[in-house]
């Protein structure tokens, strides 16, 4: 097949899907992943698609990303059971690795209301969470990754913020998504942000993802890590239940939080 007709062919799949993986398209069309990843490359030079870890996605089809204030009351009840269940986990002396979103928002919130911690360490790249968290020193110290701000989401990241993960070993590393897929693992819509993302991960002894209900059965461009490979995914009523058995057919562990409003 002509390069010319196998790229537009490439182009017409990555459409009508999410997300396609290099070795996907490489079966698909019955060439090696190299030469995939150079049509991909090709795509991306005309403007047609965005290069991500593993493969690729379409720009017609890109997800936008929200505001943190846009997405702030988007199934805002999941996300304060969620982000009670989360901050359930820390104990005190622990340190914590919490990224940016807004249902990391809401654990440091649950986090701040636990009067019985001392001794915590908040390691974050979110402005605004270190700012929520500040309400809870003594018993929460903060630190802060720094590096370059992104007023989208109040999230500082390269240069600097991996650095920072690189020199500290957290007990427990709390991450927001975008998606939860069971072939294509836990994803994030902003490439930036995600680097941050994997380097809590991969510190971590302990990780947990955290993800409202409408993030299951998402896919968005960059990969975190497969569902199962995580030590805990918490989310919320609203998960579709298909996708619940999906996972945990994959070894995922997960939680399912529930609103209790005599606790509010």
């Amino acid at each position: 097949m002509p390069p010319a007709l196998r790229r537009a062919r490439m182009l017409h799949a990555l459409r009508s899907r999410d997300f396609v993986r290099v070795h996907d398209l490489g079966e698909m069309f019955g060439v090696s992943d190299v030469t995939v990843r150079g049509d991909l490359d090709a795509l991306a030079a005309q403007g047609e698609v965005r290069r991500v870890h593993g493969g690729a996605i379409s720009l017609a089809t890109a997800p936008t990303e929200r505001s943190f204030e846009d997405s702030s009351t988007d199934n805002a009840a999941e996300k304060l059971a969620i982000g009670v269940a989360a901050a359930a986990l820390v104990s005190s002396g622990d340190v914590v690795a919490l990224d940016v979103g807004t249902t990391t928002m809401a654990v440091a919130r649950a986090l701040r209301a636990r009067e019985d911690l001392e001794g915590v360490m908040v390691l974050t790249n979110g402005i605004n969470i270190a700012l929520e968290l500040e309400r809870a020193f003594p018993r929460v110290t903060v630190v802060v990754t720094g590096g370059t701000l992104r007023p989208l989401q109040h999230s500082l990241v390269q240069p600097l913020a991996d650095r920072v993960m690189a020199e500290v070993n957290p007990d427990l590393a709390l991450v927001g998504c975008n998606g939860v897929h069971g072939e294509r693992g836990v994803t994030n819509i902003n490439l930036p942000e995600a680097e941050i993302k994997r380097s809590m991960l991969a510190a971590a002894r302990r990780k947990v993802i955290v993800a409202d209900g409408s993030k299951l059965g998402a896919i968005t461009p960059a990969h975190l890590c497969a569902a199962e490979d995580a030590d805990l995914l918490i989310t919320g009523a609203s998960a579709p239940e298909a996708v619940l058995e999906d996972l945990k057919r994959r070894g995922a562990a997960i939680e399912v939080a529930h609103f209790n409003q005599e606790e509010w």
